[in-house]
This record gives C-alpha cells, structure tokens and sequence, in this order.
C-alpha cells in the first residue's frame, strides 16, 4: 500500500507506507539527510526514523528551523544526562528541557559539583558523540515506564510517570545504554551533536517549589557549526561583563539588600535615571492627550474577585489585613483605573479617553526565581488603559503600535519582532468578545503590514494582545510592550457611557504599557549600553574637571553654567592629578568631561573629552553649552 507525501513547494509524492522521513531525505539529496534533525507531518514533529503510514504533508526540520534548534539543543541535554550517569551511577535525573539558547537539566547528584567538574562531563559528551548512538523511540505502558525508573531509584521520573492516567501509554528515548522519559522526538544519532559547551552550574528546587528537593541544575548551550558556537560563547563572555547587577552597583544606580530579597533600592544616580525615563514617557504622552491618574496600592479583596484576579493570580499576590477587612497589595494596575472612570458618567463626545499611570505593583516570586531588575517583586509598569469606542478601536491600536515602536527607536532598538497571543485556557469572557478583541488585533497588524508570530493560548486572562520583543546588541531578545484588548473588564464593572442615541453601551478597554517594568527596562538599558548612556539618559551628563586650584574659580563658574541650562553636571574637586581625575570619570561611564586648564579658565573655554572616544578639541562655554542641549533635546544615541 502507498501513502501520498505532498512536500512544502505543493509537489505529492508516492511511497510505500512505512518509510520513513530518513529514507525520504536520502532521494531527495545527501545534503538534506545530513542536515534534517526531524520532521513535522502534519503540523506533528517526528524522528527522521518513525514510519509514515498514512498521507500527509511533510516539511523537513533542520537546525535553521526554531524547532529544529529546540530539537537539537534537547537531544544535548540527553547526552549529557547520560554522560553524568556514566560518571555517577547514582545520579538521579529529573527534567532536561531545551531553553533559549541552550538548555540544562536538573540532577540529584550523590556529591556537590561545580564549574570545575563541567570539562571531565565535556569529555564523556565527546565519547558518546563519537560512539554515533542512535536515538530511538520505545512506547511501554505506565507501570513498565513506572518499573524501568523504580530500578534507577529515580522517584522525580516516578513522579511524573504517577501523574499519567492508568491505562496511559509511555514514550521513553534510549541512546546505548541510557534511557530517558521523553516526548522527543531527537537528533537522529548522538553524532549530529557538532558543537557544544557546558556553561554553568546552580541550583533549583524540584518543579520550582522550596518546600521539594534542591537540585543541580547544569547549564549548556550547543550548536550545529562551532563558528557559530564561538560567537555565542564571546556574546556571553560580553554579557559577563555588562550585567547590570554589577554595573549597577559600580555606577551606584541600585543595589539590593537581605532585608528586601527582590526590591530594588535605588540611589540618586539611578533614580536620575528612573526620572528621565518617566519624563521621557510623559512628554511624549502629553502630545498624545494622556491624563495622568494614580491609584492606590492595597485595595479590598472583593475588587480582585470581581476583576478576576483572585482566581486567575491569587498565588502572585500580597495580601494584608486592615480593621479586620481582607486586603490585597495590587500586581496590576487596571481595577484602581476601572473605579476611577467609573467615578463619573461619560458621554460618546469624550473618546478615546486615554489615561496614563505609572504604577508601583507588587508580585509574590519565588526566591529562586529572583534576577537582579529583570525578576523583582515590587516594580513600577507604565500603564495607560485606553477607553474607546467599538469602531475606534482598530484606530486606537494603529496609534500604540506606532507609539510603541517611535519609543523603542528612540532607544537604539530598531529589531523589533511582535507576536499576537490568543485566548489561554484559564480565561473569562464569551467566545464572541474574544473574536472580536482578536480580529481587531489582527487586522490592525495586518492594515499596518507588520509581520507577526500568531501564539496560541498565550493571551491574557482577560483578552487577547499583541506583545512587543526587543533585540538587544548581544542579540537577546525581551519582551516589553504589550497591548491588550478587554470586553471583559467594562462588563464586569459594568463600565457604560452615553451614546449619541441617548442610550447606554459599553465602552472598550485597551490596555498598554511599553516600557512594561521600569526596573527591568532599564536594567536592558544598562546591559545593551554596557552602561555608556546616551548623553540625554546619563545619570551625569558631564564631568568638570580643573587642572588644579587656581581653575577652580572657572570650573565652578561653569558648572553653574551647566546646570542653569539643566545639564546634569558634576565637579571634581579632589587634589587628584588629572590623569587619575579623567580615569576616575571614565570608570563612572561618564559621557562628557571638561576639562579646565590654565589656558581654558583664561579663555573662558573648556577642553572637551567624551567617554571611550578622548580629547574632542577645546570649545567656548556658550558653544559646548549650546552643543550639548542640542545633543540632549535630539536624543542621539550618539555624540
């Protein structure tokens, strides 16, 4: 019996059913069986050696492919679980995913490991790969499953396994002599594996919770060409050094304390630059016709039940208790706007009725979980709730689309990939109101010509958005801006407003941020500038320097200068020679410094040095002034 295979260019095929996507490849052409991970069949990932027994269309999944790049990276994972089960039988392996990036597993080892461990599991990883270890797929039923795992005296794999319905049948991977719990599928063999590289170890509690077993978690990456391998390595060698953890620290914008594990304390340098962002921001929606609001930060627990937070993120929130009244410290924003417009009553003449807040929200995170400004649990989220009509809401989106994307341009970050998430499980609204926020979405994007991921149950509880990833100079990407379309939220609160019939409707809410959190926001500033701010975001925009005593009297007549014109401006008074007051500034990323000599005090003039690129020539008071607004009020990224 045959199967039609039709191929991604609409070409169908004959073959006789059983044959497999490998043996397909290999008429196709030798490059595509070397390159080829998997297959998808149907939409359907499987291995290059599974039988096809029915029609369909096949697309072949190469390293190239995201798919293809998770396949791959989760294979490297088998293979070092196995490599440290050859090290340490005992070893008890509990789960190994594919992440950006890389991937790691979390072991229960017999003994505490660290970084120095990580070559001699390199060098087993190289025997295996060398050893050209088919993986294949094996399906047993639970309790052989259950069996296999008691023998190895892994009890998370039993776990997991336990979990299974009764009767449910169990797909394992086995490479020689190792077997792994897994949906796969897998590399074809181990030595497709061309390029990889331990990266760290740390730990981490089984399935995230600190009350279960704490487990070594080995951290690796791995590549199809050791090029490409080398570049990552060297970009997270430079992200080592850009981490805004010690950046932060050095340039005395922030640091944490024991006695607040995940709130960030800010010092006067970075709350400069906290403020330079939010003026930034305000400005900007002030052209925009935003109000400004601000609300409260614990309100009563009967609100988060009536918003749908309390069933939807109960497990994220802070709870208090005031006169014996339940309360809750708010991790969102949009109840306090909702009681705000609800306040007054709202004619059609009014929209859009746009409303800005930056809010300080708070968030229940595990300790594990904890990363500097990227995972804190107090931050402050730039959000505006947009009120419209039904028939400006497509309109309305237009417009924060391209907010959104001025904004990121502004920062140097023109990478911009945007994906549209769709109703998630867990969610509240008709199947008519999520059709409707979805296709309004949906066809601003499309209107707009941007291309877009589409991202299946990924929306939020409330309604669906579209969700904004920057790529940042190590070639990261973060997820930022959001905007959200709810029918929900103006049901519940039963938000209304009176139509040019005399009638009563409902309003639409749109909710925005762009920044997302502050605190992490800039903590991408800090890593994707390594600290070097533009002249415009600098905490200290310039450094005066003079020479010695007899400058002092112009150098302090210059920085007031300075900072009559608003430039944030510093001096350096010390006795330090110069050579050690230039160095001092350029460790503190200052972007500009002013010199001031003998010749300058007379001239009434300044040298001028910026930071990294040296002496710029000597300017008048008036022109370096002049010079340096204009820089600031163009916003150049730089000098």
């Amino acid at each position: 019996m045959n199967i039609k295979i039709t191929f991604p260019d609409g070409k169908i095929q004959e073959y006789a059913s059983g044959v497999t996507p490998a043996e397909i490849a290999a008429q196709i052409g030798p490059g595509l069986a070397r390159a080829a991970l998997a297959a998808s069949l149907d939409g359907q990932l499987v291995d290059m050696n599974a039988p096809l027994k029915s029609d369909g269309a096949l697309r072949f999944v190469t390293f190239q492919d995201p798919e293809g790049k998770d396949i791959y990276r989760h294979s490297s994972s088998h293979i070092m679980a196995q490599a440290i089960r050859r090290i340490w039988p005992e070893a008890a392996l509990a789960i190994g995913p594919a992440i950006a990036d890389g991937f790691y597993y979390d072991i229960a080892l017999p003994q505490p490991i660290s970084t120095e461990d990580l070559p001699r599991i390199e060098e087993e990883m190289e025997r295996i790969v060398r050893e050209d270890l088919p993986f294949s797929r094996v399906e047993v039923p639970r309790e052989e499953a259950l069996e296999i795992f008691r023998k190895q005296g892994n009890k998370f794999k039993e776990e997991i396994i336990s979990e299974l319905p009764v009767d449910a049948t169990v797909s394992l991977y086995r490479q020689g002599e190792f077997v792994d719990l897994c949906r796969g599928p897998h590399i074809p063999s181990t030595k497709y594996l061309k390029a990889f590289k331990l990266t760290a170890v740390a730990g981490a509690y089984w399935r995230g919770d600190e009350k279960r077993d704490m487990l070594t978690r080995i951290y690796g990456t791995s590549f199809s060409d050791k090029k490409d391998l080398k570049e990552h390595l060297q970009l997270l060698e430079e992200a080592r050094k850009r981490d805004h953890r010690k950046l932060g620290k050095e340039l005395g914008l922030f640091t944490f304390h024991q006695e607040g594990p995940g709130f960030p304390f800010f010092h006067p340098r970075g709350v400069v630059l906290y403020n330079t962002l939010t003026g930034f921001c305000r400005e900007e929606l002030q052209k925009r016709n935003y109000r400004e609001v601000r609300t409260p930060i614990i309100l009563h627990e009967q609100l988060w039940h009536q918003s749908g937070h309390w069933d939807h993120y109960k497990e994220n929130m802070y709870f208090t208790t005031i006169d014996e009244r339940q309360f809750a410290v708010k991790p969102m924003n949009c109840p306090g706007g909702l009681l705000i417009y609800k306040s007054t009553h709202h004619s059609y003449r009014e929209f859009p009725i746009r409303v800005g807040e930056f809010g300080l929200v708070h968030r229940h995170e595990k300790s594990g979980v904890l990363h500097g400004l990227f995972r804190v649990r107090a931050f402050t989220q730039d959000d505006a709730h947009v009120f419209c009509l039904p028939e400006q809401l497509e309109d309305e989106i237009r417009g924060l689309v391209d907010l959104i994307l001025y904004f990121y341009k502004v920062f140097g970050f023109e990478d911009v990939h945007i994906e549209l998430s769709t109703r998630p499980e867990k969610s509240i609204g008709t199947d008519e109101v999520w059709e409707k926020a979805t296709s309004a979405l949906q066809n601003t994007l499309e209107h707009m010509n941007i291309v877009y991921k589409l991202n299946p149950g990924d929306g939020a509880f409330y309604g669906p958005k579209i969700d904004f990833h920057i790529r940042d100079c190590l070639k990261r990407t973060w997820q930022c801006a959001t905007i959200q379309v709810d029918f929900s939220m103006p049901e519940r609160f039963d938000l209304t407003y009176v139509g040019a019939d005399g009638q009563e409707h409902r309003p639409v809410m749109v909710h925005r941020a762009v920044f997302g959190s502050l605190e992490r926001f800039m903590g991408i500033l800090i890593e994707h500038y390594a600290g070097n701010f533009p002249l415009w975001l600098a905490p200290v925009q310039v450094m005066v320097l003079p020479i010695g005593g007899e400058q002092e009297a112009w150098a302090l007549e210059l920085i007031a200068m300075l900072r009559a014109a608003g430039i944030r401006a510093e001096i350096d008074l010390s006795s330090e020679k110069i050579g050690r007051k230039i160095r001092d500034a350029e460790i503190q990323k200052i972007p500009c410094m002013l010199v001031i000599g003998q010749r300058e005090a007379d001239g009434h003039s300044a040298a001028i040095r910026r930071h990294g690129a040296g002496d710029q020539g000597v300017k008048a008071a008036e022109e370096l002034i002049r010079d340096l607004l204009a820089e600031i009020a163009e916003k150049r990224l730089h000098p």
